[in-house]
């Protein structure tokens, strides 16, 4: 019986051993794939958070005080320059100008009979310069009376959209108090800032005469139908960010975009002679990023990269790695720091269009 049960457990040995060597040679038989990194010139697109303004965008107020007879306009309506949008009750004003025309004809004579009178030497030069002083400023008088009864029709300045009413027919109204605000949506400003490092790359793209082209992507996550043009920058970088403000120009022929949107600036950026490697193979260590080298005896290393730029399903490598290196395509989990193994290379060209096919 000892016997038997010593021979059983040296059974078991050996088929254990013998397992584990067959594993350990199926693993050494694996032929691993590696590529080279590679350096080409590509782009990517930056997202920046923008704020939307109308071209024109006024507030609408009250230049003289009184009683508001008449809206002519409703919220939200496109309204054309020149058009009758608010009256207030002229009665006042109007008095006024009769009042001053009256006292300009006062004037007038005056200044008339003393003219006649200076001319036959009856009064002085100086009484004469009084009287025409005096009929000067009944003419002023007239002016500023009828430019106060022209402030009791408020006009359109431009084509535009009414926002919201803040008065109602009625209301006494005083001087300078908000009616309402106008926007001129047929373009659109839109602002996003940039740090300083993409600043300097745009700058010397701008300085070759390029303007940059964008795009919008709205809040529904469309993309505008229209292209933008980033036109200005501001002057001063905000010490408390680092970064500037841009502003592109839309053109808004629908009239699609409003005052006071939000959305997405989408600027494609080029990269001049960037490595480029597949996200596939690299992996991640307390948030630094490695790849798996393999040198020329077959020997996998492990080594840590630092990442530029994300694309779809690539990287661009900042450090770490050059196009003479080999790194591991597949198999990341199957391998191990110092170990040697069999690889096949395969043309980086060729993965970079076919990373679909290289899946574990």
């Amino acid at each position: 019986m000892k016997k038997t049960s010593i021979f059983i457990g040296l059974m078991a040995i050996l088929c254990t051993v013998g397992c584990n060597s067959h594993k350990e040679e199926k693993k050494e038989e694996r032929t691993f794939q590696i590529t080279n990194p590679v350096a080409m010139d590509t782009s990517i697109v930056k997202e920046y958070v923008c704020q939307i303004h109308s071209i024109r965008h006024i507030e609408l107020r009250s230049m003289e005080k009184g009683y508001l007879q008449k809206i002519n306009v409703d919220e939200g309506q496109k309204v054309k320059k020149g058009q009758l949008m608010f009256q207030i009750m002229p009665n006042v004003y109007q008095a006024d100008l009769q009042k001053a025309k009256a006292e300009g004809n006062v004037a007038a004579i005056e200044y008339k009979n003393t003219k006649l009178l200076a001319d036959s030497k009856v009064v002085s030069p100086n009484e004469l310069a009084l009287s025409k002083a005096k009929y000067d400023k009944a003419n002023a008088e007239i002016q500023l009376a009828a430019t106060h009864l022209g402030f009791t029709t408020i006009r359109a300045p431009f084509d535009g959209v009414m926002d919201h009413l803040l008065a109602r027919e009625g209301s006494m109204l005083e001087e300078g108090e908000l009616l309402t605000s106008l926007s001129d949506n047929s373009k659109m400003w839109v602002y996003f800032n940039v740090p300083e490092a993409e600043y300097l790359n745009y700058m010397e793209s701008a300085n070759q005469g390029k303007k940059q082209k964008v795009q919008l992507l709205m809040a529904n996550n469309q993309v505008f139908d229209y292209t933008g043009i980033v036109e200005t920058i501001e002057g001063e970088f905000n010490n408390e960010t680092g970064n500037i403000a841009f502003r592109a120009t839309f053109p808004n022929p629908k009239g699609i975009l409003r005052h006071g949107e939000t959305g997405t600036i989408l600027m494609t950026v080029p990269l001049k002679n960037v490595l480029i490697i597949p996200q596939k193979t690299t992996f991640e260590v307390l948030d630094k990023r490695y790849v798996f080298v393999i040198d020329k005896n077959g020997v996998v290393r492990q080594r840590e990269i630092t990442i530029g730029a994300t694309l779809e399903n690539l990287f661009t490598v900042k450090k770490g790695l050059d196009v003479n290196d080999r790194i591991l395509l597949d198999g990341l989990r199957l391998v191990k720091n110092n170990e040697k193994v069999k690889f096949k290379v395969e043309n980086a060209q060729y993965v970079m269009k076919h990373l679909d096919v290289y899946a574990e």
